[in-house]
């Protein structure tokens, strides 16, 4: 049996951010990962001259550690930001409307481009405009995502903001999903300053950068997963080893795997979506075990659709599109990733991608490969105007990849941290907890390896 300091289940990106941070600090450690490759959602792969990201394709400037760890791993100078003009769509009515410049996720920092916009019926814009006089809420309670907006905004920017944009990049239901768990930024505005509209016209006008909100790597996020693995220790992590049982004797932890091996540690980190913690974490405490699998998730795909150039009228000016419940489209959204990144296609190709499924369409991936493309080439087609036959088509299915931070999570995640602290040596870190992008994956595994040391050296 080999014996380790620290066990970390799981090799997603948080599991590998809390592997860096520990050897950072001089503490041996194992990560034992179920898949054949670490990384989790992350994947990336080159297939004819195209580069493709099946999972995430960005990292968010505002939040700064997974840019910051690019950085220490020595990637600062790959790191590339979006192509100009920078523009996002939304569907209505069968057509692609731009978000209307100057706003933050949908919410107007300036009223000119808001007032010129199409995207809004006229009534919708005099509602949204009220919002400067909408009293704040004066409790604490927690707010789904579309009783806040609805509140605040009105019902239109619930079905054409709220809904396709904030919900829609967790995949989840936008009268479900916590205001205060995944927008924070919006309640603490409210409380602050009575109304959003008056917090981000005065954020507005100070300076910001013009290179856009996101960058990524030439070679897609892969190129991150695999810097990292390369600054842990060789034979520190070990994929294709399914944990099976975790259990606990005389002040130590062991792990038992599939492949039939056991380790031995003083610490365990579980880095695995909530349900598979809550599994693994039942012999060492059932309320525990319960409080991690009340996490709901959702399943998703990405279908990835390569196209000449010439085939597709439209002029793919921006980054791509949501798409609204009630466009009943089939898809969620579009990215057009050769027009959002450079050198992600040949200069006479174009390289688009749809998501699928969710909360809003949970039955999506029992659709073959072949009714998922058509069903984005059925949603794509008149949109863009595309004639002809794809060049490239890949289906890539993420089954319950996506934690859904509803109403109360809050309150769960207290109570989980209240369970952890019964046991000495036991850890969560994940997207299913704490915060679901890759920067805060990256933040949480980091600071959940610094209190690991904390406590293995008091």
């Amino acid at each position: 049996m080999s014996a380790v300091d620290v066990i970390v289940v799981g090799g997603g990106i948080a599991g590998l951010s809390a592997g860096y941070e520990l050897h950072r600090r001089g503490i041996r450690f194992a990560i034992l990962e179920r898949a054949s490759r670490a990384g989790g959602v992350i994947f990336s792969e080159e297939v004819d001259g195209f580069t493709i990201d099946a999972g995430p394709d960005s990292l968010l400037t505002q939040k700064p550690e997974a840019i910051g760890l690019c950085r220490e791993l020595g990637l600062g100078s790959r790191l590339v930001s979006t192509k100009p003009p920078r523009l996002a769509y939304i569907q209505r009515g069968g057509r692609l409307h731009p978000l209307p410049a100057a706003s933050v996720l949908g919410i107007p920092t300036a009223f000119g481009p808001f007032i010129r916009t199409h995207l809004f019926s006229a009534a919708g814009k005099l509602r949204m405009g009220a919002e400067l006089f909408v009293p704040p809420r004066r409790d604490d309670g927690d707010e789904s995502i579309g009783a806040f907006i609805g509140r605040r905004f009105g019902r239109e920017a619930v079905t054409y903001l709220a809904e396709p944009l904030l919900a829609g990049i967790h995949a989840g239901d936008v009268d479900r999903l916590s205001i205060q768990a995944l927008f924070p930024r919006f309640v603490q505005a409210e409380r602050a300053h009575g109304s959003l509209l008056r917090t981000f016209r005065r954020q507005a006008s100070a300076p910001t950068h013009t290179d856009g909100a996101f960058r990524s790597l030439p070679g897609g996020l892969s190129e991150m997963v695999r810097a990292l693995v390369g600054k842990l220790p060789a034979g520190a992590i070990c994929v294709n080893a399914p944990v099976t049982k975790v259990g606990a004797a005389g002040g130590s932890f062991r792990v038992e795997t599939a492949t039939g091996s056991a380790l031995e540690a003083r610490a365990i980190v579980f880095a695995t979506p909530a349900y598979v913690t809550s599994e693994l974490a039942r012999e060492l405490d059932g309320e525990l075990a319960s409080l991690c699998g009340e996490v709901p998730y959702a399943s998703t795909a990405t279908i990835v659709l390569g196209f000449m150039r010439d085939a597709v009228a439209h002029p793919l000016e921006g980054s791509g599109f949501v798409v609204p419940r009630v466009e009943r489209s089939g898809i969620l959204a579009a990215s057009w990733l050769s027009s959002k990144w450079p050198h992600r296609a040949p200069d006479d190709r174009v390289l688009l991608r749809t998501f699928v499924g969710g909360t809003r369409d949970p039955w999506a991936l029992s659709d073959s490969d072949e009714e998922l493309i058509d069903r984005s080439l059925r949603a794509l087609t008149p949109l863009l105007r595309i004639h002809g036959e794809p060049l490239l088509a890949r289906v890539y299915r993420f089954e319950r990849a996506n934690a859904q931070h509803e109403v109360g999570h809050l309150a769960r995640l207290a109570a989980i941290e209240h369970a952890l602290a019964r046991h000495l040596g036991v850890f969560v870190t994940g997207s299913g907890f704490r915060g679901t992008g890759i920067p805060d994956c990256v933040a949480d595994g980091r600071a959940t390896a610094v209190r690991v040391a904390d406590w293995l050296r008091p």
